[in-house]
């Protein structure tokens, strides 16, 4: 569809794009607050990773800085994930598994997409992974939040390195979180990976 075709589309249909954009916002925020009262009520040990931790980390020091993200990413001990279960379906959501990971989709109409992901903690998302997640209680709070501890979020981030993985590294080296003194926090292979950051971070 052309910029032409799409324009009168919206304009048919009445569509407030702003509306629909802060609204989608909104409900990843929603869903965020939810899943982490619904854990912290049931005592169960969670840190928020992904985007959502990055966005938490980067508005401690620039709020304007700070991008938006679809999903929630939620990193569990492999035993807890039966008490968390009940914990997030007594709060709405609805478990389900898509290409081996658990996901907790908003509802029977939710999408997987825009659900909460399940990350195990100790182990390695892709076998080819130089590391493995961390342990579920490296965090800290951060608005009665658990947030994954920054240097266990970088290591995340440089293990999946994909293009939203390197712009989050990006954002956080550009802000002043991480600087030339951290590649030498991680295995090589993932050092180096940040090191080409760090020297080129525009590249």
């Amino acid at each position: 569809m052309d910029s032409k075709s799409l324009a009168s589309m919206v304009r048919e249909k009445g569509l407030d794009v702003f509306e629909r954009m802060f609204r989608a916002v909104e409900l990843v925020q929603e869903r965020l607050n939810r899943a982490c009262k619904a854990l912290r009520e049931a005592q169960v040990p969670y840190a928020v990773v992904g985007g959502n931790a990055v966005a938490a980390w980067v508005a401690t020091i620039d709020d304007g800085a700070v991008r938006n993200t679809r999903d929630v990413d939620l990193l569990l001990a492999e035993e807890d994930l039966p008490r968390a279960a009940d914990a997030l379906q007594a709060a709405g959501f609805i478990r389900d598994e898509v290409m081996g990971t658990v996901v907790f989709l908003d509802g029977p109409d939710g999408k997987p997409s825009q659900g909460l992901h399940i990350l195990l903690a100790g182990r390695k998302v892709r076998p080819e992974y130089v590391s493995p997640t961390p342990n579920v209680d490296r965090t800290i709070e951060i608005n009665q939040k658990r947030i994954v501890e920054l240097e266990a979020l970088v290591e995340m981030k440089l293990n999946s390195y994909r293009d939203k993985d390197r712009t989050h590294l990006r954002d956080m080296i550009q802000i002043g979180l991480i600087d030339k003194n951290w590649p030498s926090r991680f295995p090589t292979p993932l050092g180096e990976r940040l090191q080409l950051l760090l020297d080129d971070p525009d590249g």
